[in-house]
């Protein structure tokens, strides 16, 4: 291998290290976006393993990925005090732990406990990967790391539905969903000791923003309004909506704003805040992660739909569940692979074709179970599942980048930060509503499979209808981002 670049400047030497130490990395990345997928196809045989309510379905990926998102901010500040690679290993030893604790739950509350605290580790490691890939890597290289990194992340979400059902599948329902859990164990030990010898601390690059200290009354207001806001719409379908549910929506609203007026405070003191108010000054900032927050919420909830119906409802396995995702699995990984050249080439118009195909996929997927209901097989998903993957895989890699170019150069590492917790945000929100929707709308009319097929798919029609309804709004907020991204960003 050549040690000079093709414009004769020395190439950047990468110490063997840094590949190891990206290992460790992107092992980490995988069991936490693993977690994102597999347990999609573990849904319904949860819910007979546990006698689990339906609110506990929507809790189980809600939970997960709300703490996720509420973890991504304070722990990045914190890897940047105290050094990313124990913030690293902490968050992977209690993922490792969560892990196994939701393999052991015996009912739906130890579940959905197990299941928070397992999105509040995949939170805390996370921003570590990113942090000390930029401390691995020289500038001319990261290029290069980072693929490999977007490369495990379309791996990941892919396997996960295919992975479960296939543990299912050999094990058994009861034992199966467990067994999803506990794959990750002995990923989260080997990465645990590799960590501990290969990953470099960091701590000598905080900087004076990080020093300053984490805005906790800031993190406690926004977690309890979005924790308050998540609740009733979870928890609202199976309870009737008594009183208590809008009251504790309007406490939500209220604790938000107030969360704002805080952010605003706490900047005028000097001290460096969660969410840097000054980002909302970009009128195209706002709508970015409102983009952001709505199309997390379209997509994430196709797969919560779509296995609940093909295995509750329709009598289909975990492994004919997970398989009905290929297609959508491949679209993405192909729309992934291009995306960054399409968007240098195309600019802002690879998310419109990105979003644009979404849509079409879903509501294609919207129209078959409309129009051909109870009868309807994997082959007549395959079209439209992998025209949404392949859209999915367009927007989903540059969205962040051109979002976050609609602020200035200087504020673009906070602005990320808020995008990263905004698209999980949204997972929690989108699956709130389409659960609330399903089981909301599920009625079966009498005994036997015909009566419960012609109800789970009406209720899964619906909740998919609002999916694409989150898509198409998706698609029109596209057009708030800027038509090129800046290289520097």
């Amino acid at each position: 291998m050549s040690d000079t670049t093709q414009a004769g400047r020395p190439a950047a030497v990468i110490p063997r290290h840094a590949w190891q130490a990206l290992v460790v990395l992107l092992a980490g990345m995988f069991m936490a976006l693993l977690d994102t997928t597999i347990v999609n196809v573990a849904l319904p045989t949860i819910r007979t393993s546990l006698n689990a309510s339906e609110a506990t379905l929507s809790w189980i990926i809600s939970g997960y990925a709300l703490a996720f998102g509420l973890a991504l901010i304070p722990s990045g500040r914190l890897g940047d005090r105290i050094g990313h690679k124990w913030v690293f290993f902490t968050g992977l030893a209690l993922f490792t732990l969560a892990s196994l604790a939701c393999g052991l739950a015996q009912n739906d509350l130890q579940m959905i406990i197990a299941r928070v605290v397992q999105g509040l580790a995949g939170g805390m490691f996370v921003p570590a990967v990113t942090a000390v890939i930029q401390l691995l890597f020289p500038p001319m290289a990261r290029g290069k790391a980072f693929a490999i990194m977007g490369s495990v992340i379309g791996v990941s979400t892919a396997l996960g539905p295919i992975l479960g059902g296939l543990i299912i599948q050999a094990f058994g329902n009861e034992n199966g969903w467990r067994l999803v859990f506990w794959v990750n164990l002995p990923i989260g030990v080997a990465a645990l000791i590799a960590a501990a010898l290969l990953l470099p601390s960091g701590s000598e690059h905080a900087t004076d923003e990080a020093r300053s200290g984490i805005d906790w009354v800031g993190l406690l207001l926004i977690s309890a309004g979005l924790v308050a806001l998540l609740v009733p719409l979870i928890e609202g379908q199976d309870q009737g909506w008594p009183l208590w549910t809008y009251l504790t929506l309007a406490a939500g609203a209220l604790l938000v704003v107030a969360f704002g007026a805080w952010e605003v405070m706490f900047t005028r003191w000097g001290k460096s805040p969660l969410v840097p108010p000054r980002l909302f000054r970009h009128p195209a900032f706002s709508g970015g992660i409102v983009l952001a927050l709505v199309y997390f919420a379209a997509f994430t909830s196709i797969f919560f739909t779509i296995s609940i119906l093909w295995q509750a409802g329709l009598g289909h396995t975990a492994l004919e569940s997970g398989l009905v995702s290929i297609p959508f699995a491949f679209g993405t990984i192909i729309g992934a692979s291009q995306s960054n050249r399409l968007a240098q080439r195309l600019g802002r118009t690879v998310l419109v074709i990105g979003v644009a195909l979404v849509t079409v996929g879903l509501v294609w997927i919207w129209l078959d179970l409309l129009l051909i209901g109870p009868e309807i097989t994997n082959w007549q998903l395959l079209p439209p599942l992998a025209i949404a993957g392949l859209g999915s895989g367009f927007f989903i890699a540059p969205n962040a980048q051109f979002i976050v170019a609609t602020v200035d150069r200087t504020e673009a590492g906070a602005a990320s930060g808020v995008v990263g917790v905004m698209q999980r945000v949204g997972s929690a929100i989108g699956i709130a509503v389409i659960g609330s929707v399903f089981f909301g709308t599920l009625v079966v009319a009498g005994p036997g499979p015909a009566a419960l097929a012609a109800g789970f798919t009406t209720s899964a029609t619906a909740a998919m209808g609002i999916s694409a309804a989150f898509s198409v709004l998706a698609l029109l907020l596209v057009f708030v981002l800027p038509k090129r991204v800046d290289a520097r960003y």
